[in-house]
């Protein structure tokens, strides 16, 4: 950790996996207290979207870093929080803890945080910070806005449609809904076209999805991207070509695995700057709504402070 005068403020979706991170949060402050400083932890409870929204931003702009006391911002609950949080701390110094307690928790997925989240308190006590990268997506966004940071994944086609219906089927599926919603939207999906440049150069297709990955998981533990690294300073794209119902439906298990990306309709690249444009297509971001496209997606190396396991692969570069 920091120095002893260092703060840790942590932010907490309580209603996050259907009110798990509410059972879970005492467990989760003894096993923090345990470990860090005495007096030096902060616990704010959001309600509301904004709440959380509005705490991740007051406590990064009221974070020190310094060479003597570094405070850090701790958020809990599911990929919502765990996006919102990002947001507030990219590119300001302050360190991101995340403990996550919903049904997605893919951007810990990609970091190697366990989804435990006593396990994932203990690596905030531990202490080992590392540079991550971040997606910055500009363009006409959602609530207004005009660049938002993305940790895991931007998702525009079949993928995104599934991910907005499962959200609204989470309460009643639970961990399942990604999967129940995949079956539904496959019903009546067809092949969208895409308008894509990839490192200045355009390409122009029809697709399934084309995913933009600076993580791997999305959609609750799909490993859309398998090779993708959060410290290479690359976007990887993971593009399925127009394939029947049967051939998605086939796809959709060797999803989890990664594995699906053996199969011919499959095509991988990375790039630095994407441009996604196309008709009828809706953005998703990190699980939420990003807005329609065209969007101008940039990998930012080294944009996000994080505790990460000090086991994990990811330790051994850009550690702090």
């Amino acid at each position: 950790m920091s120095a002893d005068n260092a703060t840790t403020t942590l932010v907490v979706n309580p209603t996050a996996g259907r009110g798990r991170a509410l059972k879970i949060l005492p467990r989760v402050l003894n096993e923090l207290l345990r470990g860090l400083p005495e007096g030096s932890l902060k616990v704010l409870q959001a309600n509301s979207f904004q709440d959380a929204q509005d705490f991740c931003r007051e406590a990064v702009q009221n974070a020190r870093v310094t060479a003597d006391t570094r405070d850090c911002l701790v958020v809990m609950g599911g990929d919502g929080i765990m996006h919102l949080g990002l947001n507030a701390a990219a590119k300001t110094g302050v360190p991101l803890g995340m403990i996550p307690a919903g049904t997605g928790n893919d951007l810990c997925r990609s970091l190697g945080i366990p989804l435990d989240p006593i396990k994932a308190a203990h690596i905030i006590t531990a202490g080992h910070i590392i540079d991550i990268d971040l997606t910055s997506v500009v363009g006409q966004l959602a609530y207004g806005e005009t660049q938002r940071y993305v940790g895991s994944v931007v998702a525009t086609g079949y993928d995104a449609r599934v991910g907005i219906r499962g959200a609204s089927m989470a309460k009643g599926w639970g961990s399942l809904a990604y999967a129940a919603a995949a079956l539904v939207e496959l019903r009546t999906f067809e092949p969208v076209y895409y308008r894509l440049r990839i490192d200045g150069k355009d390409r122009d297709l029809p697709a399934m999805f084309v995913a933009v990955a600076n993580g791997g998981f999305y959609g609750g533990g799909m490993h859309v991207a398998p090779t993708a690294s959060v410290t290479d300073g690359k976007l990887d794209l993971t593009i399925v070509h127009p394939v029947s119902k049967a051939t998605l439906l086939r796809l959709l298990p060797s999803m989890f695995s990664g594995a699906f990306v053996s199969d011919p309709a499959i095509e991988r690249c990375t790039a630095t700057e994407v441009i996604v444009d196309g008709d009828g297509l809706v953005g998703l971001a990190d699980g939420e709504a990003l807005g329609q496209p065209p969007f101008g997606i940039v990998c930012e190396p080294g944009a996000l402070s994080v505790f990460v396991p000090s086991s994990d692969p990811l330790t051994r570069r850009r550690a702090k």
